[in-house]
């Protein structure tokens, strides 16, 4: 988001109301409690994972424990955006918190892996719809000039969660019981809605719900449900899955993403392709550690924490350089992350603790390319287009996440850890030989602001 413009907005400054005065207090609050709880879940289920999957005889579905997740949250992000648009945050907000919830309940009460996955997916629907609303939200409630520091708190309300979130959900798996990391979040749900339920009043419109992008959204989960349940389960059912999958990316795509066209198509492919690296390798490191390892939940989470930190250096690196072309940090985040997923597959062979290095080796990959990539696609966009290319970057994030962590868990059921390790570094190093194409030819890119 660019930072506000004009010297009389500027001088305007001082005078802007604080998030956390008036009328703004709880809105902001209920905003930010929902983030972090969507957020937390996120980032605690990696180490939860090998032990709900243990306890309940599932690890050849482990997989599917993440990509659910994944493959409905993308319908629910292109149902609440049109359901937002047509007709106000309040109900898309407020159904997705309660299918969240119901999600919650379904995971933690769970008595066979498949009920798990089933819930998961739930959660994943709700968590869907129950993001996208924020945004609608905070246009209706915040003055303009307001509203990049209400972003800005929002991306910080990932950070805490990002940080403490393996090795708390490792914590409580392993002291309290791994359904704990699921049904302790419910009631927190409720008093986080009961905070936004004043911005809600009144925020009703009145349209027609778009059904071309709908459509092409549950073509494209549907197919990509298809194609890993042929990959995991050697089934001709893949092959439909590949038609839904390519009707959906026609639709929801730039022309020439698949094909990495130079410019816009690879910078939107690419993050792809990186959140498939990364969500791939990350979601299987715990089981490696827990089960090669013999490292306990707890320990286990510390070494996504570390991802984190990388994460978070690496994203204020590239923030300090605001002149020149962008694609140099693209170039050589995909390096770092490929040299880190090399290196998580070497400490899957050698000590677990070598996990640690490699992986904060990634998240400082990731740290320059994700953000770099996102100012890439504003900046190569007609004004007219940023909207529908920033939905097209979450697409592809999902999508990329789900395939990512489902072909790795196919080949880890087929051939072992190793395997699906060989498959993330594949894919990384696509994105790496790729990224000299992210910047158009004779395109200057703009700066991004300084903050």
């Amino acid at each position: 988001m660019s930072a506000p413009a004009g010297t009389a907005e500027a001088a305007s400054g001082a005078s802007r109301p604080g998030l956390l005065t008036g009328p703004y207090r709880t809105t902001t609050i209920g905003i930010l409690v929902v983030v972090t709880l969507l957020a937390f879940e996120q980032m605690a289920v990696g180490t939860t994972m090998p032990v709900a999957a243990r306890d309940l005889g599932g690890l050849s579905m482990y997989a599917w424990g993440f990509s659910a997740v994944f493959i409905s949250g993308l319908v629910g992000n292109v149902l609440a955006g049109g359901w937002a648009d047509a007709r106000g945050p309040a109900l898309p907000l407020l159904t997705g918190l309660a299918i969240f919830v119901a999600g919650l309940v379904v995971v933690g009460t769970a008595p066979a892996m498949a009920w798990f996955v089933a819930g998961r997916a739930v959660q994943g629907l709700g968590s869907g719809l129950a993001s996208v609303p924020l945004y609608v939200i905070v246009a209706a409630v915040y003055p303009e000039a307001s509203r990049p520091r209400v972003f800005a708190a929002m991306s910080a309300a990932w950070v805490v969660p990002s940080l403490v979130g393996p090795s708390v959900g490792g914590f409580v798996a392993q002291h309290l019981g791994w359904r704990w990391v699921f049904l302790g979040l419910v009631p927190l749900v409720v008093p986080a809605a009961a905070m936004l339920a004043p911005a809600l009043r009144g925020s009703r419109t009145r349209g027609a719900l778009p059904r071309g992008r709908t459509l092409a959204a549950v073509a494209l989960a549907v197919g990509a449900a298809l194609v890993l349940w042929g990959i995991d389960h050697r089934s001709p059912l893949g092959l439909p899955g590949l038609a839904g999958l390519a009707y959906g990316l026609r639709v929801l795509l730039p022309r020439g993403t698949l094909r990495l066209g130079r410019g816009l198509p690879t910078a939107i492919a690419m993050r792809g392709l990186l959140m498939g690296a990364m969500s791939g390798t990350e979601a299987f490191i715990p089981l490696a550690l827990i089960t090669r390892h013999g490292f306990s939940p707890t320990a286990a989470g510390v070494v996504l924490t570390v991802g984190a930190l990388g994460w978070s250096g690496g994203s204020w690196f590239q923030g300090r350089f605001t002149g020149g072309s962008r694609a140099r940090f693209a170039v050589l985040g995909a390096a770092l992350l490929t040299t880190g997923v090399a290196g998580i597959a070497v400490a899957l062979y050698t000590s677990g603790w070598a996990a640690v290095p490699a992986w904060i080796v990634a998240g400082l990959g990731m740290g320059m390319a994700f953000p770099t990539l996102s100012v890439t696609v504003l900046a190569l966009s007609a004004p007219s287009e940023q909207g529908a290319n920033s939905s097209a970057l979450q697409i592809a994030d999902t999508l990329g996440s789900s395939l990512g962590v489902g072909v790795a868990g196919a080949l880890v059921n087929a051939a072992g850890l190793g395997a699906g390790l060989a498959w993330t570094l594949a894919i990384v190093l696509v994105a790496a030989a790729a990224a000299h194409r992210v910047e158009a030819p004779r395109a200057r890119l703009r700066p991004s602001p300084r903050p």
